[in-house]
């Protein structure tokens, strides 16, 4: 029972759970955010963005809605270039603009994305135990339950702060027209106009996490197994982690695709004034109108972009948090060791 006790006291303390999944999300963002970069240059060459136009820009952890704020070539994502390809981008963007260029966009998508993988992660670990003790720790319904319920928490919180964030990148609003804008939105359209595109994140994210942590604490537990470690090592981490998260990239892929639809459609149609939305008021009316448009395949496009890009933002964000954890528990285990 002492030593039950002891090595609770070794686990990391939320805070440190905190610290851990925010040094993994910044290194992830390092990691990732020059692929999304170079995709959002060529897709700019080959359909250039006018004002009101959307595009979607991934730093690794979240998915960011961005307004196009006018028709000069000042912002990063019109600056000139003609790129042949990927490899021709890279090469191009670092000798012409410099190695910076690559993380262009990244601080605002930040303020965003690291709470949400803050109160996300965090709130994983800590339902896991509070489960473990109710259910047993054997439980495979555990990961399922604790990771559906941690990315409804964060998608809940963080929506209505994306969409302030958008439309302060459009508009160019000062902090007091923020606030009237805010509050005049409330008043007409109610305190639910602010989660305006929650469903659709909701439905890709929560299946999303619930795959994911139900098939990476199966392969973390058996890859475990198989080499006789008593906790993961960064390459079982690593393993299990861009394993898991292909399998619920592909799986959940329908509804990022409606996901993607909604949200552009839904910032073009305030932006443009447009009445775009009004044939397409739900999740299921989106995907009836794609199946429509574009055959069910059309709910499985761009399977092979999303795998390149989920894979090893789900594979580097889990090995590094998982490492994070381990060398705070060992700093525990000392600074308890010591009389």
């Amino acid at each position: 029972m002492a030593e039950m006790s002891d090595s609770n006291l070794d686990k990391p303390t939320i805070i440190q759970q905190a610290i851990a999944s925010c040094c993994g999300a910044i290194i992830t963002s390092l990691f990732v955010t020059p692929l999304d970069v170079i995709k959002t240059r060529l897709q700019a060459q080959t359909n250039p963005f006018s004002k009101g136009k959307c595009f979607v820009y991934s730093n690794g952890l979240m998915d960011h809605i961005c307004v196009c704020e006018n028709g000069d070539s000042k912002a990063w994502y019109k600056k000139p270039g003609h790129f042949k390809g990927t490899l021709d981008a890279f090469v191009k963007i670092i000798q012409i603009e410099g190695i910076k260029s690559l993380w262009s966009g990244l601080p605002p998508t930040l303020i965003m994305a690291l709470p949400t993988t803050v109160i996300y992660f965090t709130c994983y670990d800590q339902l896991s135990e509070a489960l473990k003790s109710r259910l047993g720790k054997d439980d495979e319904h555990i990961p399922v339950l604790a990771g559906s319920l941690s990315r409804f928490g964060s998608v809940t919180v963080v929506s209505p702060l994306e969409l302030i964030r958008t439309r302060m990148q459009y508009r160019s609003l000062s902090y007091n027209q923020l606030y009237t804008c805010i509050t005049s939105k409330v008043a007409t359209d109610g305190w639910f106009s602010l989660w305006r595109g929650w469903s659709s994140t909701v439905l890709r994210d929560v299946p999303f996490s619930a795959i994911y942590w139900y098939n990476y604490e199966r392969f973390k537990k058996k890859m475990c197994k198989e080499v006789g470690a008593h906790e993961p090592t960064f390459l079982i981490a690593f393993t299990s982690g861009a394993a898991s998260g292909s399998i619920a990239a592909v799986i959940t892929l329908p509804f990022d695709v409606v996901k993607t639809h909604r949200q552009t459609q839904l910032w073009e149609s305030e932006t443009l004034k447009s009445k775009l939305l009004r044939d397409c008021t739900s999740t299921w009316a989106a995907m009836r109108k794609i199946v429509a448009k574009n055959g069910i395949t059309g709910l499985f496009a761009g399977i092979i972009p999303r795998l390149f890009k989920v894979a090893p933002a789900c594979a580097i964000m889990i090995s590094t948090y998982e490492y994070g954890k381990s060398f705070f528990s060992h700093l525990n285990e000392k600074m308890n060791q010591r009389p």
